[in-house]
């Protein structure tokens, strides 16, 4: 009887829970919303009242959902709080403060300007590119971070794999800043292909008109199109694995079956 109602409160905290979230809140009625959050609190209470005797309990399926229950109450908990500080108190709470999942709570919220889909929900991937269109190196950031972190990291990474920088190095313009050409320079790299932003002044432009720089454009532009290719041809589109090193896993194979099928073309 204890395990069937262990079960009864979980999934009722995981659908207060879905019906509570960030991205229905906004088209409830805020009586509602009140409403919702009270059985949450209610039902979060139950369950960890139950918790204590579950983990009492031997049978194997007792263990798996007192596991279940300490690693979903606290995420349910916390979803509370996000609800009443953002709705009741008009607070913006700040984006890594947040859970958009609490079936993948690693999940960042990322803005990237595209009027298609303004918020995505995932984490940020940064490939390192090298001739062939072979990616030499990936990571999985955190949180939403400006591209133009990621230069100097690209950097040292071709560095210690290949024990010495590129010839040349090329990214989009959100990648610009003063200090990654310096960077770049002190590396001894010889082509920077990093267009700026905005104004440009007669010596820039004189810079990026360049025949060695045009060049270097037009082959970063073919960039665009492998990742295209690592979406829908090997998984990078969605993840379906779970967990943040399922995540990371997902993306490691992924990336791994891209470089094969070039490898295989070109052979």
């Amino acid at each position: 009887m204890l395990l069937v109602s262990c079960v009864l409160f979980l999934q009722a905290v995981l659908c207060a829970f879905r019906w509570t979230s960030v991205h229905l809140i906004l088209t409830l009625h805020l009586n509602q919303v009140v409403v919702l959050v009270e059985q949450t609190q209610e039902i979060a209470h139950a369950a960890r009242q139950v918790l204590p005797h579950l983990k009492k309990m031997k049978h194997k399926y007792a263990k798996r959902l007192s596991s279940a229950l300490e690693n979903f109450i606290p995420l349910a908990e916390k979803v509370i709080d996000q609800t009443e500080r953002r709705v009741f108190q008009h607070e913006q709470v700040p984006a890594q403060e947040k859970i958009v999942s609490i079936f993948e709570p690693h999940a960042d919220i990322i803005c990237r300007g595209k009027e298609t889909k303004p918020v995505e929900y995932g984490h940020k991937i940064w490939l390192d590119e090298v001739d062939g269109g072979i990616v030499s190196s990936y990571r999985v950031l955190h949180g939403n971070p400006p591209d133009a972190q990621q230069w100097q990291s690209s950097l040292k990474a071709h560095k210690k794999l290949f024990c010495h920088p590129p010839q040349q190095a090329s990214a989009d313009r959100g990648v610009y800043s003063p200090d990654n050409e310096t960077f770049a320079q002190e590396m001894g790299i010889k082509r920077i292909i990093l267009p700026k932003p905005g104004y440009k002044s007669k010596q820039r432009k004189t810079l990026e008109s360049r025949k060695c720089f045009v060049s270097g454009r037009k082959w970063h532009a073919g960039v665009e199109g492998r990742i295209s290719v690592l979406k829908r041809a090997h998984g990078l589109e969605r993840c379906l694995d779970r967990g943040e090193d399922g995540f990371h896993r997902w993306v490691g194979w992924g990336v791994i079956a891209g470089n094969l099928a070039l490898i295989g073309r070109a052979t």
